[in-house]
């Protein structure tokens, strides 16, 4: 099946999770431009970036954006764009699985196909939350997206215990091994670990837990996704990457410009046209 704008949200759903057979690589886009430009290079689906469309939208990362403001920014994402969006929820906008159904009927109605939900309730150092906990907080997601008409929404648990380096670290990998057999039975489709890049820690893990394991490629000599993928890593993310490229290339183009007075650091970029016509497509029938 190809997504259209007119393709339902559990269709886009259905496609998405479809592409979790094989290798998914994932860029992460933070507006309807950045959205829209990803998809012209060929992404077959794209991922929010939750810190990316904050700053975006003049907040710092970690759920500085409230419910409706980033469910706002899904809707806009989802809508420049035919292939499928899943969205950053972060760790839900609220610790009680209630607030994680809201969040989820919110996105859903907002268009997107997929969710990540940490199990991190606040900023690093803080504990994170049980897996028994963290469970019944998928298990609210996975209800509330049957209810809101997208029972095939993919729910891609993610867990920092190596993002925030809890515990010991020779503890770290089987912590994460027994939160994703409990995170599976709760209705998670795959499993989200930040901060673990190491392949032989990823050749065990994948090896270990019942559903795909996502990796994040977050900069530049890390590994390939090539790498990541003889892993057994069947998912590949970039969180940040692009929005750091973009605001990076924008600084040092301004640096240049106001040295220099001229705009040769633009080169090679696409023209007002271009951008212009990207959000002014029509629907795909």
């Amino acid at each position: 099946m190809m997504a259209t704008r007119e393709t339902t949200v559990n269709e886009k759903a259905r496609l998405f999770r479809s592409y979790h057979e094989g290798l998914l690589v994932l860029p992460n886009a933070w507006d309807s431009c950045s959205a829209a430009m990803i998809e012209r290079a060929g992404a077959s689906a794209i991922g929010t970036s939750s810190a990316a469309v904050s700053w975006a939208l003049g907040r710092p990362d970690g759920e500085q954006l409230d419910r409706e403001a980033m469910a706002a920014a899904v809707h806009r994402i989802a809508h420049a764009v035919d292939v499928p969006v899943t969205a950053d929820v972060e760790g839900g906008y609220g610790a009680a699985p209630r607030d994680v159904a809201a969040t989820v009927e919110a996105v859903v109605a907002a268009g997107a196909a997929g969710i990540n939900l940490e199990d991190s309730p606040g900023p690093a150092g803080s504990p994170l939350h049980s897996p028994d906990a963290q469970a019944e907080r998928i298990a609210a997601a996975r209800a509330a997206a049957a209810r809101a008409g997208a029972p095939d929404l993919v729910v891609n648990a993610r867990t920092d215990v190596f993002f925030h380096q809890v515990g010991d670290p020779a503890g770290r990998l089987d912590e994460v091994v027994a939160r994703a057999g409990r995170y599976a039975e709760a209705g998670a489709d795959c499993l989200f670990v930040p901060g673990l890049l190491d392949l032989d820690l990823l050749r065990t893990l994948t090896a270990a837990v019942p559903i795909p394991v996502n990796a994040g490629s977050f900069f530049a000599g890390g590994p390939t996704v090539a790498m990541l993928a003889e892993a057994g890593v069947r998912r590949v993310s970039v969180g940040t990457a692009l929005a750091g490229a973009a605001y990076t290339a924008a600084l040092r183009a301004a640096e240049a410009f106001l040295k220099n007075g001229d705009l040769d650091a633009t080169a090679g970029s696409l023209s007002p046209l271009d951008l212009d016509g990207a959000m002014r497509r029509p629907a795909a029938g």
